[in-house]
């Protein structure tokens, strides 16, 4: 089940909104047959693996990441008839699938073909691995990470706005990793207008040198203050995006930008914003299982106070900025009480170059 998992994390950032699927066949204590899900609308992990194994599945074993699907509502046939007909004899599953058109269903009718099914190996494995996948699912909105590179007194900026760079090349490069893995990455329209970034995922810090899958680059801007020039606007062919805006928004300016192919949400405000916990409904609808925020302290705050979030992750580089007037990682009004505070768990560290990677997930209230 390792290996299977190996093979599943290969799929990582091309699957989307499909898992990543990993499945090995063992006949007579050999390999005779491995795939993985590769991308969505491909074949999946179990129709490699069996195909590659041929005849010699016969008596064998398949070993599988995720339960195998039964359904027809996609555009690839169900697994579960083809592992039937190829004549493994059993089947060892890591998790079952949440997705209530399978949810049970696949190892249901595999057992009704006579078929020995095991389930739990590799559980915690597999549930790490497709978690975007899984909390999508569950929720139908974004599994979401709020990422930020801060000074060890926890500043992202100094008094006159300046953030590029805190962190160091390593740190950079692999958040750059982190992008290319996600479905969409999110900032507000003061990012925009502050440093006027780019939103691609790259090999390097050349802005040329673009990894091969691109996240959809989202911008939320209320009254839709962002320049047609801006950086994150251009070239739509290789990296799209999406505006979320509101009813304040200018009508001609909404039809310019979709006349550049920039996709624009017209959502319900909160205040005078709009309000997050509709467009990550929307997102979630649109078939985005996973978001990293990368914004300034204001809309990490609005993230924060909607409860959305459900990763941070925090590169932290030895300097130090102090004083009131920079710019904290979280922005807005500040609890009165301790007991307001927000709780976090699953805390680990590790060291990225000369800063420290600091994750920690968001408890449930």
């Amino acid at each position: 089940m390792t290996l299977a998992l190996r093979l599943a994390a290969k799929g990582r950032g091309f699957t989307s909104p499909n898992p990543m699927v990993g499945a090995l066949v063992v006949t007579r204590g050999r390999i005779v047959g491995q795939g993985s899900h590769r991308k969505a609308g491909g074949p999946h992990a179990e129709v490699i693996a069996l195909s590659q194994a041929g005849s010699r599945a016969k008596g064998g074993t398949l070993y599988v990441t995720l339960e195998p699907c039964s359904h027809l509502k996609k555009r690839t046939p169900p697994c579960v008839p083809l592992i039937v007909k190829s004549g493994v004899r059993r089947v060892v599953v890591a998790r079952v699938d949440p997705n209530p058109q399978v949810k049970g269903s696949g190892l249901v009718q595999l057992r009704r073909a006579g078929l020995k099914v095991e389930v739990g190996c590799g559980e915690a494995e597999a549930t790490r691995l497709n978690e975007a996948y899984v909390h999508w699912v569950q929720t139908n909105r974004p599994f979401t990470i709020l990422k930020a590179g801060m000074t060890l007194d926890g500043k992202i900026a100094t008094a006159g706005g300046e953030s590029q760079w805190i962190t160091d090349e390593a740190a950079r490069a692999q958040a750059h990793q982190l992008r290319a893995g996600v479905d969409a990455i999110l900032v507000g329209i003061g990012t925009v207008l502050r440093d006027n970034p780019t939103l691609t995922a790259r090999l390097s810090d050349d802005p040329l040198r673009l990894a091969l899958r691109q996240p959809l680059r989202i911008v939320v801007d209320s009254r839709l203050r962002i320049p047609l020039k801006a950086a994150v606007l251009q070239h739509q062919q290789a990296a799209h995006t999406l505006v979320a805006t509101t009813t304040a928004a200018s009508a001609r300016k909404i039809e310019l930008l979709r006349g550049r192919g920039v996709d624009v949400l017209v959502l319900p405000k909160v205040g005078s914003h709009v309000s997050l916990t509709t467009l990550w409904t929307r997102l979630g609808q649109l078939g985005v299982t996973s978001l990293l925020v990368e914004g300034g302290s204001e809309i990490n705050s609005a993230v924060l106070r909607a409860q959305l979030a459900q990763r941070l992750m925090c590169y932290i580089a030895p300097l130090l900025l102090g004083g009131q007037e920079t710019k904290g990682l979280f922005g807005g009004r500040s609890p009165r009480r301790l007991r307001d505070a927000v709780p976090l768990k699953n805390l680990r560290a590790e060291s990225v170059g000369r800063d420290m990677l600091i994750q920690a997930d968001f408890s449930t209230r």
